[in-house]
């Protein structure tokens, strides 16, 4: 016969296998992988792990000490895109219109790398150099997005490369 405490152990175990069971049911976000981890002995803390993807693609610049872009709950992260040829590695256009295409060219192209696209894009952050730019960007960007635009904020860019005038970060649904 098992005493209280075993007993209380016992069923303690066997509904948490029963609602580990039920777990991935009951998750609507992708995949996701969940542990236990002891606690004391009346306590459980449960730990997740969201499934993440790097993407990379050889249409558009990469580097070594970031991604270009993080597909993970359901969303895809690009990271900051200069206006940069992905064969050349120089940066393309003189004027903040060229740039800015390049720009939307190689995230573009990071984002059909990673099952997505421009039209799913959900928000937008543009660096520019110089405020006085952002007539010229918005004239280019309204090609990109004529209609039903992303949510964009803006900054000024922290360092000055040689050349770039403006970098563009996106998120997008994948």
């Amino acid at each position: 016969m098992l005493r209280k405490a075993e007993t209380c152990n016992f069923l303690r175990e066997m509904l948490l296998s029963a609602w580990l069971v039920a777990l991935p049911s009951m998750c609507h976000m992708g995949p996701v992988s969940c542990s236990l981890r002891y606690v004391s002995h009346s306590r459980y803390a449960m730990e997740d792990h969201m499934a993440k993807d790097i993407i990379r693609t050889p249409n558009a610049p990469s580097s070594t000490t970031y991604s270009q872009a993080v597909r993970a709950s359901g969303f895809v992260f690009v990271s900051g895109t200069v206006p940069q040829d992905p064969v050349t590695g120089k940066i393309v256009g003189d004027t903040i219109q060229a740039q800015t295409r390049q720009c939307l060219q190689n995230i573009s192209a990071i984002l059909e790398a990673a099952g997505s696209s421009l039209e799913r894009v959900v928000s937008v952050t543009v660096i520019l150099l110089e405020e006085t730019d952002f007539a010229g960007m918005n004239e280019e960007w309204t090609k990109w997005f004529p209609a039903n635009p992303p949510a964009r904020q803006g900054a000024r860019l922290p360092v000055r490369i040689p050349g770039m005038r403006v970098s563009i970060a996106a998120i997008a649904e994948a």
